[in-house]
């Protein structure tokens, strides 16, 4: 069952990464971490559904941070040229990742997405405080809202870049060794989203590092 809901805004995050508000249909609620699937109410769309990640609050308008592939024809690609009014199809909320505590958020890429929510809460709640984010991108330019978190968690804030060396941000890959760099006894949950090979790489690290099952909260995408 679907609803449908206007686009209020939308405009360029980075090169690639489109912020697209749409206005609140009556009785929405999710937690923040959750998705939803959307589709796009014209001709030869409103069959076709992709997941996106609420990166707004429940009481707010609808935020999605969405990563466009023009080159896969789908519905990022219409996006781009989407403007505000055109309608939207929305469905039920679903998705298990949610904050349980204070601890590492660990993201590769369009990863970011369900952490952004989370993130917006715990500052709301004047909780951010000793959680950490490690950020793994190709390149800087790479980076979803970089100037927000640098100011909102300051060293805090990790990016880790495979394909460019600048000083300050880790080169490379996130290994067991990073994660093991930036952990703290106190921050006990390692909160993981990212694309398949990563995750299923990172979850092994953290296994070998003895952080058992119930420490590590994670969502793919």
């Amino acid at each position: 069952m679907s609803q449908i809901t206007k686009i209020k805004s939308i405009e360029h995050l980075t090169h690639d990464v489109l912020c697209v508000v749409l206005e609140k249909p009556q009785g929405l609620t999710y937690m923040p971490g959750q998705a939803v699937d959307i589709g796009l109410n014209k001709p030869d769309w409103s069959e076709k559904k992709n997941c996106f990640t609420f990166t707004s609050l429940p009481e707010e308008d609808i935020e999605f941070t969405i990563k466009t592939y023009p080159e896969h024809q789908g519905m990022t690609n219409e996006l781009l040229s989407a403007k505000p009014g055109d309608e939207v199809l929305i469905y039920s909320p679903f998705g298990d990742i949610y904050f349980k505590g204070p601890g590492i958020f660990i993201a590769g890429g369009a990863g970011i997405t369900p952490f952004i929510a989370i993130l917006k809460k715990l500052e709301k709640q004047n909780q951010i405080d000793g959680n950490k984010l490690i950020f793994a991108n190709k390149e800087k330019a790479d980076i979803i809202l970089e100037d927000h978190y640098h100011e909102l968690l300051g060293k805090n804030f990790i990016n880790v870049l495979s394909k460019e060396k600048i000083e300050g941000y880790e080169y490379g890959y996130i290994s067991s060794e990073l994660i093991k760099k930036y952990s703290e006894k106190q921050l006990k949950y390692y909160y993981l989203c990212g694309p398949p090979p990563m995750m299923k790489a990172v979850e092994e690290q953290l296994k070998a590092l003895g952080i058992t099952e119930e420490f590590i909260v994670k969502e793919g995408f």
